[in-house]
Formats: structure tokens, C-alpha cells, sequence
């Protein structure tokens, strides 16, 4: 069976509307017992005090942020090379919700750096590649406001996307890249159990993360189910406009 099947709109919307509400539910219990059990159960941090509760924000979004773009990098490149329509119009969707956690990840990185650097922000190689790519987060949304012709703005926007994906790199690999001359720490999360923060703090920090990422592809499939909706009704105006 061939994966390219889901490009086809119509077994989009069927699929993702059986997906859709267990995506609903599903962030909704993990939000409430991941943000619930990491910012009021889970003790204060040796070094950090409350700041450190952050993360359970912070970390998701960030996470987020950078992921996102990827994905409609990808979904840009599918775009291009298959010219699956669907594809064009889920990097669409996902823009906002990207921007969103970007700006959300920005935010909460500052309010934890104040109080840990002694700063809101630094020039740091990592902080500099987010605050880029938030920038081509808010211009593709931009582009694709701007272009009244949906296929010229599909092109024209995975050209841009696929620019981006430098610091969206950039964002991820920052820390391990500049060694030694930035400020910000490793990922809280790794494949070696020694490198991540203590089970105290992980397990709800998993949870949160979990809730995250399925509120992520709640507002995905909605929104992406709304631009078809929208890409149909054009077709069909322009169509009774013919008429």
C-alpha cells in the first residue's frame, strides 16, 4: 500500500478525522498531568529553585519550534518534487503553530535566563539561530498572505522554507557545533541516561512533552483540514465564476 495515498484530500480528511479527536484527548489528559505534576509536585531544584519548573514549557516548545520546521521542510520538498497539493497546504497549517511555540520558547528562555545568566538575552550562537528562524516562520506566513495565486505562493514558499532549514540546523546543533562558547546548556534530553536531568524532573518533563506533541498535531490536522476546506471552495467559485 502506498504512502502517497494520503496526499489524496478526500483519504486525508477521512483519516484525519478519526485522528482527530484522539489527538484532542489525548493532550488534553497529558497537559493537565504533565504540566500539573511537573510545575506543583516535583521539588524545588538544588540550584534553580522555581525557575527551573520552566522547563516544563520551555523544553516542549523548544523542541517544538525546531521540529516544526523540519516537518514543513519536508512537507515543501514533497510539495515540490510529487506536487501533492496536501503537502503545500500542511506546512501551510503548521506555520502558525511553529511560530507560536517559537515565540513561546523565546519568551520562557528569557524568563529562566534572567534569573540563571543574569540576563533576558544574549547574542548566543543557539538564542541568535531561534530568533532567525522565527523570522522565516513569520515571513513564510507573510509570503503566503501576500501571493494571491495559491500555486505561485505554494512554490514560492517551500523555496522559502527550504532557505530556513540552515538555522533551523543551526537551533538544533548549535551546542554541540560551538563547543564551549555558548551559554546554553545540552539538551535536557539524550539517548544517554547520564546526560539527562534527574527522574525526579524527566518523567513529567516526558509526559508534558508528550502533551505537547499531541496538541501539536490536533492544531495540525485542524488546521490542515481547514485549508482544504478553503482550497475546495475556492475551485468551486472560480468554477461557478466559468459558469
Amino acid at each position: 500500500m502506498s504512502i502517497w495515498r494520503y496526499a489524496n484530500p478526500a483519504e486525508f480528511m477521512r483519516i484525519s478525522g478519526a485522528a482527530l479527536p484522539l489527538c484532542v484527548w489525548g493532550a488534553a489528559i497529558a497537559l493537565v498531568v504533565g504540566l500539573g505534576w511537573g510545575l506543583f509536585l516535583t521539588p524545588l531544584h538544588y540550584e534553580q529553585g522555581e525557575s527551573a519548573r520552566i522547563i516544563y514549557i520551555h523544553v516542549p516548545a523548544s523542541m517544538l519550534a525546531i521540529n516544526t520546521y523540519f516537518l514543513m521542510a519536508f512537507a515543501s520538498i514533497i510539495g515540490l518534487v510529487r506536487r501533492h497539493h496536501v503537502s503545500f497546504l500542511a506546512a501551510k497549517a503548521a506555520a502558525p503553530i511553529g511560530a507560536g511555540m517559537t515565540a513561546l520558547a523565546l519568551v520562557t528562555g528569557a524568563l529562566w535566563g534572567a534569573p540563571t545568566w543574569g540576563t533576558w538575552w544574549v547574542w548566543d550562537p543557539k538564542l541568535t539561530s531561534v530568533l532567525i528562524m522565527f523570522f522565516f516562520y513569520i515571513g513564510y506566513i507573510a509570503l503566503w498572505n501576500a501571493i494571491e495565486d495559491p500555486e505561485k505562493a505554494a512554490d514560492l514558499t517551500a523555496v522559502l522554507c527550504l532557505v530556513g532549514v540552515v538555522f533551523a540546523v543551526m537551533s538544533r546543533y548549535a551546542v554541540e557545533i560551538f563547543d564551549g562558547r555558548t551559554l546554553h546548556q545540552p539538551a535536557s534530553l539524550s539517548l544517554d541516561a547520564e546526560e539527562n536531568v534527574a527522574n525526579v524532573y524527566y518523567k513529567p518533563l516526558l509526559v508534558s512533552i508528550a502533551g505537547f506533541y499531541l496538541f501539536f498535531f490536533a492544531l495540525l490536522l485542524s488546521r490542515t483540514r481547514t485549508e482544504i476546506r478553503l482550497r475546495r471552495a475556492r475551485a468551486l467559485a472560480l468554477q461557478a465564476a466559468r459558469d
